[in-house]
C-alpha cells in the first residue's frame, strides 16, 4: 500500500510526534521514510527603512549545522525501530511547495505531518502549511495532532 512515506518536520514538539507516528506506520507497512526539513532562504532585514545585510553564508552554515544535528537524532530514532531513513534539507520560502515537490521527487505515496490545529484569527494570520499541503497535494496526507 505505502512503500515510501515523506515526513516533514520543523523540529517542534508536535512535529516530532508526527515523526514518531510516521516511523511507526512505516515499520508496520514496511515502508521507507524520507524526512524533509524546510528552512527559509536567508534574506536581508529592513529596520526603520534601512536594509541590514546579514552574512548570508554564515547564516546558511549555522542553519545547516542545526538541521544536520536534528537529522542525526532522527536517524537514531529510525534505526531504533528498524526503518530505512533518508533526510532532505530544502531552502524555500514556501514550505508547502517544498514538501509537495520533495514528495514527488522521492516517489512518496503518503505524507505524514503535524497540524497545530489553529483556528480563527490565529489561523488566518499564521497560516497553515498543513492546510496548504492538503489543498495542493495529489498525494494522500495523514495529519497528526
Amino acid at each position: 500500500m505505502y512503500d515510501r512515506i515523506l515526513i516533514p518536520t520543523d523540529g517542534s514538539e508536535l512535529a516530532e510526534k508526527a515523526v514518531d507516528q510516521g516511523l511507526a506506520l512505516a515499520k508496520t507497512v514496511g515502508a521507507k521514510v524520507t524526512i524533509v526539513r524546510v528552512t527559509n532562504v536567508p534574506a536581508p532585514m529592513v529596520y526603520e527603512g534601512v536594509v541590514v545585510a546579514l552574512p548570508t553564508e554564515e547564516i546558511r552554515e549555522e542553519i545547516a549545522a542545526r538541521v544536520a544535528e536534528h537529522f542525526k537524532a532522527l536517524a537514531s530514532k529510525a534505526a531504533a525501530v528498524g526503518v530505512p531513513l533518508e533526510t532532505v534539507h530544502v531552502e524555500n520560502d514556501s514550505p508547502y511547495v517544498a514538501i509537495i515537490d520533495t514528495a514527488k521527487d522521492k516517489g512518496a505515496n503518503l505524507i505524514v505531518m503535524a497540524s497545530h490545529g489553529r483556528r480563527g484569527l490565529t489561523a488566518v494570520l499564521l497560516g497553515s502549511e498543513t492546510q496548504k499541503v492538503l489543498t495542493h497535494s495529489t498525494i494522500p496526507v495523514l495529519v497528526c495532532r
